[in-house]
Parts: C-alpha cells; structure tokens; sequence
C-alpha cells in the first residue's frame, strides 16, 4: 500500500509550496515561480488559496496513479484538486519523468519543468486534457503562459 503524505495537515508557508520526497534538485527562483503560478491563476479567473507541489519519483507516481485513478502506466504530473471553484490543490510531479521528457524533446530541464507546473495549476483551474481537442487547448494555455514566464 502507498505511503500517501498528508500535506494538508501542515501550515502552508505561502500560497505555493514546493516539496522533495526521495528526489532533490535546485528549483530555480521559488518566489518567481510561486507569484507567475499565481498570476496564471488570476488570469484565468480562479481565486488561488494554495497548491502544493510534491516532486517525486517515477515508481511513486506510478503507484499513486495506480492507487488513486486506477492507472497502471508512469505520468508526469498527477493533480488533486480540493475545490472547484478556486485553485487549491497538491500537484504531485516526477522528476524522472521532467527529466526524460526534456532530455526527449530537447528542451531545457527548468523550462519542461515550468510546463508541468503550470499544467498543475491548469487543471486546478478546470482544464482537461483527456480528448485530443483538451489537450490541444492545454497545450495552447501552456505555451501562452510559459510566454508570459
């Protein structure tokens, strides 16, 4: 059974936080990326309460997809969202997966890394990426706020 962490019981230090379970690496500028996620959020119309970023590793995502979705197949990001009305939220992100993706389509680590930060805060907002024209529209929203990063 998956060690599920219970972040919610912890005071948030700000309205986005970001946590290391079994993988560590520098993430550039928090501040920046905390008030850039929160702007894409406002741009969107959502009221941001909080979202917690919890990188990890392939095997545990792929457990928790397992255990939580019922898909057995390694992701890069898994959201769960706590309301539909605002954006608040744990947004869990494999580093491997970062990694492997950015090293296959030639991109810069941070900047593969953006992308998946915001897709988080991108569903939290109510977009879905299941049908190819969702994720056409992610992928679009993507692109438009890495532009404003």
């Amino acid at each position: 059974m998956i060690d599920f962490p219970e972040l919610r019981d912890e005071a948030p230090e700000a309205p986005v936080s970001f946590h290391f379970e079994e993988v560590s690496f520098e993430l550039p500028n928090e501040q920046r990326l905390s008030s850039w996620l929160q702007g894409v959020a406002e741009s969107e119309g959502k009221e941001f309460v909080e979202v917690q970023y919890v990188f990890c590793t392939d095997e545990k995502l792929r457990e928790m997809n397992v255990e939580y979705l019922d898909h057995d197949y390694y992701t890069d990001v898994i959201t769960f969202p706590y309301s539909d009305q605002a954006v608040h939220g744990d947004v869990f992100i494999s580093y491997d997966r970062v990694a492997d993706n950015a090293q296959r389509l030639e991109v810069p680590f941070e900047l593969e890394l953006c992308r998946v930060l915001v897709h988080g805060v991108l569903h939290l907002c109510g977009y879905l990426d299941k049908s190819d024209e969702e994720e056409k529209r992610m992928r679009e929203k993507e692109d438009f706020y890495l532009g404003r990063l």
